[in-house]
């Protein structure tokens, strides 16, 4: 399982004694958890740090975003109304600047797809588009409220604090993307069934990531989530394919980080059958935060042509903000 701490929540919270049954916060959407393998796997968590004080949200970026956008209910515009265009629109409201290099990684994004059939069905990966915010936001709310056993009163509370630090994380573009997966079955009809973040340099890098550290100028994968009927098809190994891909094309760094727990026997065994080694474990002080314990692993993809036919810089070789 991925551990990315890219926010940090406090709570102020009693173990449940039971769990509680399934809560749809999105309709139709249910509980969710992350997995990369066609096996089952628990989700990866946002949060990272708990005490018994009270929620306390701290985000990466400095600067604030308005969430007038939300709805009450997500809605799933069709793949034709993705554009370049919403990014730009976005970032302008931040008052940034982009550099040729980052509008040429914003076509990258834009045009990024990843297509693969499974045995049951098809499944689409791209970058996610603003319309389609909350829709994602309730997969990872819910992903993550199931892997807390939070009670029914701080699921709606979780999916705030998720979608502000999705807003933050989306005016970080292109250094950062949130890449979401569509499934098509045997019905024909196309579903919103996972999603997955990467950041791709130290500008996209998360400013308290969880333990053990890893490289802020390298790129990072984090957060994956897989629809829960959806599990064990391994739509959880192709996000993680798909993140590589778009790693490749955008930055020329080839070492790739990501977290797993060391309960998560499941994905562990999936990241080591994709490449990734074991770098560093948290030590047993850890557990005194009330996290698990976790290894940081790492994998060196193989070198293409992709960076000199974009005419992308390395990330090391960016100005940081």
């Amino acid at each position: 399982m991925l551990m990315a701490a890219t926010v940090s929540f406090s709570f102020c919270i009693n173990p449940p004694h039971h769990h509680h049954q399934p809560f749809s916060l999105f309709k139709p959407y249910h509980t969710l958890s992350t997995s990369i393998s066609p096996k089952p796997a628990h989700p990866l968590l946002l949060v990272h740090k708990l005490d018994t004080c009270k929620f306390r949200p701290s985000f990466s970026s400095s600067s604030s975003h308005s969430s007038s956008e939300s709805s009450s209910s997500p809605s799933l515009p069709p793949p034709a109304s993705y554009s370049a265009e919403s990014y730009l629109n976005d970032l302008q409201r931040t008052g940034r600047f982009l550099i040729n290099d980052e509008l040429k990684q914003l076509q990258v994004l834009q045009s990024f797809r990843y297509s693969y059939e499974l045995d049951t069905g098809s499944l689409s990966v791209r970058v996610m588009d603003a319309q389609e915010m909350d829709a994602t936001v309730g997969l990872l709310s819910e992903s993550f409220a199931e892997s807390m056993a939070l009670p029914f009163r701080y699921v709606r509370l979780l999916a705030f604090l998720v979608k502000q630090y999705m807003i933050e994380r989306r005016a970080l573009m292109p250094h950062t993307a949130t890449l979401i997966g569509y499934y098509r079955g045997e019905s024909g009809e196309e579903e919103l069934v996972g999603t997955v973040e990467v950041s791709f340099n130290k500008r996209g890098a998360n400013a308290s990531p969880p333990t053990p550290t890893p490289p802020k100028d390298s790129p990072y994968i984090c957060n994956m989530t897989v629809k829960k009927p959806l599990r064990r098809r391994g739509i959880g190994w192709h996000l993680l394919k798909a993140c590589e891909e778009l790693i490749s094309q955008i930055t020329s760094s080839r070492e790739v980080y990501l977290h797993c727990r060391m309960i998560d026997t499941a994905p562990f065994n999936m990241y080591t059958k994709a490449g990734y080694n074991i770098i560093k474990t948290d030590n047993l002080l850890i557990l005194l935060t009330l996290q698990r314990r976790k290894h940081l692993m790492c994998k060196k993809l193989p070198v293409t042509n992709t960076q000199s036919e974009l005419g992308i810089t390395s990330s090391n070789e960016e100005s940081t903000s």
